[in-house]
């Protein structure tokens, strides 16, 4: 965590149930998220395992894939190699990685106490002159920050290890950053949805993480016209080193969810890079008009039984302010607290902030921001204060908490439905599913109203 970082957080306060990873974490689970490569941990015991086991069930049961979880190579360094320093203890584990473990990358990676007795990965990763394939190292102690800097961390390092400076790029070809592997629950299938919108205009498209991508991905990143930032936190310094040290220009744009903030996302993009308004106008009518016949089954339902909600939203910058949106503006839901969990400076909680809409005359959802999951709790009631006499009292009723599996309690005190999006989430088992885009605004909104009726 940096230093500005560190400063948000209350002095003498704990951390309650934390909603992401160390550093590390969140440079494992990118390498993981790539195919065919092979993080090798130098780090003490149970840093690699710790990680895997966090990420593993609040990813939805994301599992270990190729060379991950309790296969990941680790040197586990001890209480020798911690006074007497561990390069050579390294240098024993990367021998025997390449030997054992067949990839097409491998990237060292550390934890916090190798970095604070001075071990130097770079110099050790120098000295191996007959790696079967690209060896890298990239220092990710966990004092670096969250999971979301590890995902920036170890992207640049990926970046300036597999890339050069193109003088010619490749018409039309374009990286997307921002989605966290792992943090975002719905990576893949977000990736995916966004992808094929794209390249349903005509782009190619690097989204590094998407089915059939490897790291060819990585090596084409500064052939690109333009990188797509889908964040306002993760990636950010792997988009500035593209655009400072490759001459990739960064297009910042909000994560999309539904057809309003999608047609705006892909307007945008077009609009950007020249692209002919008539083709972006056939692909939106096109989408659009499967989008809303899917969502008008929903209506006669919604009316029926009066399915519009007050709604408790609690996630990260990239959920948070789309789907405050999208349940306001597409589902004519009422949110009434959304509560953004990243650890942030005041000047990111601005820019978070701009990513909020009113909806007609409705205004703008209360925003807090909030690291602790009892944060949550304590925005309602300040906000809303629960009430056991109903009858006389203006409570949260009818209602729906959006969020982690951490908002069970929250849910359960009010006696509203939960619905998870966030990290941790697990108790739902995620494969292709997505949330961003046109296909991602169904399945949300699908689950949404099916949670509403379960118990008809």
């Amino acid at each position: 965590m940096s230093l500005r970082q560190a400063n948000s957080y209350k002095e003498g306060s704990f951390i309650d149930r934390p909603r992401h990873t160390c550093a590390l974490g969140g440079a494992l689970f990118t390498l993981r998220a790539l195919s065919r490569v092979i993080p090798i941990i130098h780090a003490s015991p149970g840093c690699g395992y710790n990680v895997y086991t966090a990420f593993n069930a609040g990813a939805g049961y994301l599992g270990g894939g190729y060379c991950g979880g309790a296969a990941w190579p680790s040197s586990n360094v001890v209480e020798n190699e911690i006074v007497f320093g561990g390069e050579d203890r390294l240098k024993e584990q990367i021998l025997s990685t390449l030997e054992l473990m067949d990839g097409d990358l491998y990237v060292v990676v550390s934890g916090c106490m190798v970095e604070m007795i001075g071990d130097d990965l770079l110099t050790v990763v120098a000295s191996i002159k007959d790696s079967p394939a690209p060896l890298l190292a990239v220092p990710t102690p966990s004092f670096k920050g969250n999971s979301y800097d590890g995902y920036d961390i170890i992207l640049e390092g990926l970046f300036e290890g597999l890339t050069r400076r193109q003088t010619r790029k490749e018409k039309g070809l374009l990286n997307i950053l921002g989605i966290v592997p792992g943090q975002d629950v719905f990576y893949r299938g977000n990736l995916s949805e966004l992808k094929r919108l794209l390249e349903a205009l005509g782009f190619k498209v690097n989204s590094f993480f998407g089915d059939g991508e490897d790291i060819s991905s990585i090596r084409r990143a500064a052939r690109a016209e333009a990188t797509i930032l889908l964040s306002d936190v993760a990636g950010q310094k792997a988009a500035s080193f593209l655009e400072d040290a490759r001459g990739v220009p960064t297009l910042k744009l909000p994560f999309p969810i539904g057809a309003q903030e999608t047609e705006n996302f892909l307007k945008g993009v077009a609009k950007a890079l020249g692209l002919r308004d008539s083709k972006v106008q056939k692909l939106l009518s096109f989408e659009n008009r499967r989008y809303y016949e899917y969502l008008e089954r929903a209506a006669d339902i919604y009316n029926d039984i009066d399915l519009q909600r007050y709604t408790v939203i609690v996630a990260d910058s990239n959920y948070a302010p789309s789907v405050s949106n999208f349940v306001s503006e597409e589902l004519g839901f009422v949110p009434v607290l959304t509560v953004v969990t990243d650890p942030l400076t005041e000047e990111k909680q601005k820019e978070v902030l701009l990513r909020f809409h009113s909806s007609g005359d409705l205004p703008r959802p209360l925003v807090r921001f909030g690291t602790q999951t009892s944060d949550s709790a304590r925005f309602l009631r300040e906000a809303w204060a629960p009430v056991s006499n109903h009858r006389y009292s203006f409570t949260l009723s009818p209602g729906l908490v959006i969020g982690s599996v951490y908002e069970r309690e929250l849910a359960e005190d009010y006696s509203l439905p939960l619905v998870t999006l966030s990290f941790p989430a697990t108790n739902r088992v995620v494969f292709q599913e997505a949330r961003a885009g046109y296909l991602g605004g169904l399945t949300l909104a699908s689950e949404i109203f099916t949670t509403l009726v379960s118990g008809r």
